[in-house]
């Protein structure tokens, strides 16, 4: 089964703030792994064949947090 890359610049500032991002990402179905880093103000996604690029989006858009930027499989996409 194929897979997904998404790639997205989250403005956070704090672990609570990466927290948000990690606890929607676990919630979705579909995500394979993911990793959310307070560091780089990043979140690497990678997700089943069948996950679209904006649901992701609309999770992570949820928790309150602008997101800058963001790739699907390399791609920019608009976010």
């Amino acid at each position: 089964m194929a897979e997904h890359n998404y790639k997205f610049n989250v403005t956070m500032t704090c672990g609570g703030c990466s927290g948000a991002v990690e606890r929607v990402l676990k919630k979705l179905d579909g995500v394979k792994s993911y990793d959310v880093s307070l560091d780089t103000q990043t979140a690497n996604i990678v997700t089943e064949e069948n996950l679209e690029y904006a649901t992701v989006l609309e999770k992570i858009k949820k928790t309150g947090k602008k997101v800058n930027s963001g790739e699907a499989d390399g791609v920019e996409q608009p976010v």
